[in-house]
């Protein structure tokens, strides 16, 4: 008899927005350095950065390039006149305070601003400073994340039941038997699970266990605690240079109980703005003083990576370019990012990976070694491709 053939996995539906263009928020309680961050990051001075809460009020928004070692040397290779690296869009919100999500502070419009972005930044204060006024009256990292982590839950939990009164009020008028009643049932379904994540199990909707088909209608209510969180906890300038700070160890003690999983940044705005004005070798020079490096580098790709995008290149004399795609993207899809014809009118794509470029050293090598494929439609695109694609007139 014929071997079995082993069952096809079913490939996971990535939960937030099906969207290249998505964007990550800097979320904290007031006087963490939220803005601040948002400063150096930008290297701009929208963020309005103050020592009182709710200095910021409208989010501002800022494109941060994405460092990378592999479009740096394809700049080398290829000395193009133009480069463009790939972006990730930050947005600076202001502060969240206890009882937001029953609008205290600015609670309402917080949160909505929270649900128009795609991940989270958070930012917990881990630094004492007698000057900088903290809005709950003393520094306690563990007390901010959970005020943070409560206001969320408490949003989600009563957009949740919203959401589960009107579908069990409009499936009423459906016919038991019929296909849309049963979709219905399985959705009022999904949503009763997704409450009870929140309520009883008290765990955030991105760490709840979800099917394919549960995904599709967890993404349909924009959940806050659906978006993914990486944590940056601002410390003081000696503790980040020495490594050492009393309530590093808590908090990661606090995100494994709660969140695990999520990542951990240590970062000092402190340091980051006296780095910032410095030209690149001074702030080399700056670095290797202090004995510490900035985290911004690490801190783009981790929320970059967060929201499951990867890129692919396109490289040549006139151009190159990094162009930002969600993980699992096929081929048309990703040619589509470039323009519309390109997927409409898709034909194939010329790819190779970026180690075999570097391996080889020039593209004719690469494709003397067999090593330049033709992708078509059900191709899905990896990390670090360099694509040509070709479409139909």
């Amino acid at each position: 008899m014929p071997p079995k053939k082993a069952p096809v996995q079913e490939k996971k539906v990535i939960l937030g927005r099906p969207s290249n263009n998505l964007k990550i928020g800097i979320v904290g309680l007031p006087n963490v350095g939220k803005s601040s961050f948002f400063n150096v990051l930008s290297q701009t001075d929208l963020g309005k950065s103050a020592n009182f809460p709710y200095a910021t009020i409208d989010p501002e928004e800022a494109r941060i390039p994405v460092p990378d070692t592999r479009f740096e040397w394809l700049c080398e290779t290829y000395k193009p006149a133009s480069r463009v690296p790939a972006f990730l869009t930050c947005i600076d919100i202001a502060g969240l305070t206890a009882g937001a999500s029953t609008g205290a502070g600015l609670g309402n419009a917080f949160l909505s601003h929270v649900r128009a972005v795609d991940g989270i930044f958070q930012v917990v204060r881990a630094f004492d400073d007698a000057e900088v006024i903290h809005v709950e009256g003393d520094v306690d990292p563990l007390r901010d994340m959970e005020i943070i982590q409560t206001e969320l839950r408490l949003k989600d939990i009563e957009w949740v039941q919203k959401a589960l009164e009107n579908l069990k009020k409009t499936g009423r008028s459906l016919g038991s038997s019929s296909l849309a009643d049963k979709a219905r049932k399985e959705e009022i379904a999904t949503v009763e699970k997704v409450l009870k994540c929140l309520t009883e199990d008290k765990k955030d909707v991105r760490k709840g266990d979800w099917t394919n088909k549960e995904i599709d209608v967890v993404n349909g209510l924009s959940l806050l605690t659906a978006k993914p969180v990486t944590y940056l906890v601002n410390l003081s300038e000696r503790d980040y240079v020495r490594k050492k700070n009393r309530w590093l160890p808590k908090i990661k003690g606090w995100i494994d109980a709660n969140n695990p999983g999520d990542p951990l940044i240590p970062f000092s705005v402190a340091l980051e703005e006296r780095l910032a004005p410095l030209s690149a070798d001074e702030k080399a020079e700056e670095e290797r003083s202090a004995g510490a490096t900035s985290a911004l580098g690490k801190i783009t790709q981790a929320g970059y990576s967060s929201l499951e995008l990867i890129r692919y290149f396109t490289c040549g004399p006139d151009e190159v370019r990094a162009w930002t795609i969600r993980k699992g993207t096929k081929a048309p899809q990703a040619a589509g990012v470039i323009h519309s014809d390109f997927e409409n009118k898709f034909v194939c794509g010329e790819i190779m990976a970026y180690v075999d470029l570097k391996e080889y050293g020039s593209e004719s090598a690469v494709k003397a070694a067999g090593k330049l494929r033709q992708q078509g439609k059900p191709y899905e695109m990896i990390d670090g491709d360099i694509a040509y694609w070709k479409s139909g007139a």
